[in-house]
């Protein structure tokens, strides 16, 4: 064989395999291209990715703050006979996140109307669970919040706060088919059932948050500046009434009004916080956090500022802070009236808890027994925020092209509330 052949022969395959692999470049790039019509590929580009990563980014703080707090509640919990591995809470809040992210993957993925009506019958659900916690709810530190048994124990007080607020939307935005309906009373209705079911149990700061979320829809909704100051006034009569009638709510107030001596809660978690200093004593090295009653849950925001420092809480509030920017930025251009309800009631549940867990560590506010989002231990509390925010993130899907269309704009608006 001469040489010109032998280097045809060799030179032959060679533009096979540069044919392949551009048709594999080129499928490559298709996939999840602006091009690609599939499900997957729409919700892709429809997502706001930018929240998205705000989430996940509190989600691997959490994570990091619940394996510096485990040590803590390991070593309470531990007995002579039993003890319990130092990152034990840390192994289990890990479960709970691949659990959770794929939930709220998944419930992202959800049309708007199919979102609304999943939203709607999972209140359902948690309500009535609500009803069953008095009769075969479990009692855990005095409080009788969670039903089921073993692995299968939840809180449906977690699970009912983001489905309230798609469900109080929903209701709401039926006035637009029928201004006569008495949707107000209704949800006053609603509401009270739902506080009075809490404070049977009790959980004052939950019940604080629901009625927080109602009167945040019910602003935005349009009411008048005198109802709004007449429903301000209201609330604070109930908050003066629980302190006089509610012995837990009475405690935890005389404690941060006038301190509760050695084992005042705020007061540890407050030294905790500010111990470390501007940059923290280090991951590990916290010793603070071993008097915090529940440093894993209510006050992992101690231990954060302990071992992290401050400059790491002011972070953490300023990725809170974007989170909510984000959102109302995306509601700019919204007119569906039901979507700027469920969204705005969605944002008061989770930057309200957020708000309330931090100002109790700041020693601004009385012990709540509330955790910090997506940052505390707690599978009823990942799962249940989790399912929130894949909601939030269902109904703040959007394809900018299409709102920007001459002819879509020129289309009727109808059934944009269906029932």
């Amino acid at each position: 064989m001469s040489s010109s052949e032998q280097a045809a022969g060799t030179a032959g395959p060679l533009p096979e395999i540069a044919g392949g692999l551009k048709k594999k470049r080129f499928q490559l790039q298709s996939r999840l291209g602006r091009s690609d019509r599939s499900p997957l590929a729409i919700w892709f580009w429809e997502l706001d990715r930018v929240l998205l990563g705000l989430i996940l980014t509190l989600i691997a703080i959490g994570l990091i703050a619940v394996a510096a707090a485990s040590p803590v509640t390991a070593l309470k919990q531990s007995t002579g006979a039993v003890a319990i591995e130092p990152l034990y809470y840390f192994y289990r809040q890990l479960g709970w996140v691949i659990v959770g992210i794929p939930l709220m993957l998944v419930v992202s993925m959800l049309p708007k109307e199919r979102a609304r009506r999943f939203a709607i019958l999972a209140a359902v659900a948690a309500v009535i669970l609500l009803l069953l916690v008095p009769v075969f709810g479990k009692s855990v530190n005095g409080a009788q919040r969670w039903i089921g048994y073993g692995f299968a124990t939840i809180q449906p007080g977690e699970f009912l706060k983001p489905l309230y607020a798609v469900a109080l939307a929903w209701l709401l935005s039926l006035r637009i088919k029928d201004p006569a309906l008495p949707v107000i009373s209704l949800s006053v209705l609603l509401t009270g059932m739902i506080a009075i079911l809490m404070m049977m149990q009790p959980n004052l700061g939950e019940t604080i948050l629901i009625c927080g979320i109602w009167f945040a829809v019910m602003t935005v909704s349009g009411l008048s500046a005198r109802l709004i100051a007449a429903i301000g006034v209201a609330g604070v009569g109930g908050l003066v009434g629980a302190y006089l009638l509610y012995p837990v709510a009475t405690q935890r107030i005389n404690a941060w009004l006038f301190g509760g001596g050695e084992y005042d809660q705020v007061m540890f978690a407050h030294k905790a916080l500010t111990g470390g200093g501007f940059l923290g004593t280090g991951p590990g090295l916290g010793t603070a956090k071993f008097k915090l009653p529940e440093a894993h849950t209510d006050y992992i925001f101690s231990v954060i500022g302990e071992e992290f420092g401050l400059l790491a809480c002011m972070a953490i509030a300023f990725v809170y802070l974007a989170i909510i920017v984000r959102v109302f930025l995306r509601l700019l251009d919204e007119e569906d009236n039901f979507i700027i309800l469920a969204v705005s009631g969605l944002t008061a549940q989770f930057g309200g808890q957020a708000l309330i867990n931090m100002a109790v560590n700041l020693q601004l506010f009385p012990s709540k027994g509330m955790t910090l989002p997506l940052i505390s231990y707690g599978g009823s509390s990942i799962l249940a925020l989790c399912i929130g925010i894949g909601l939030l993130l269902a109904f703040t899907r959007r394809n900018p092209y299409l709102d920007r269309s001459q002819y879509v704009s020129a289309w009727p608006e109808r059934g944009r509330i269906a029932v």
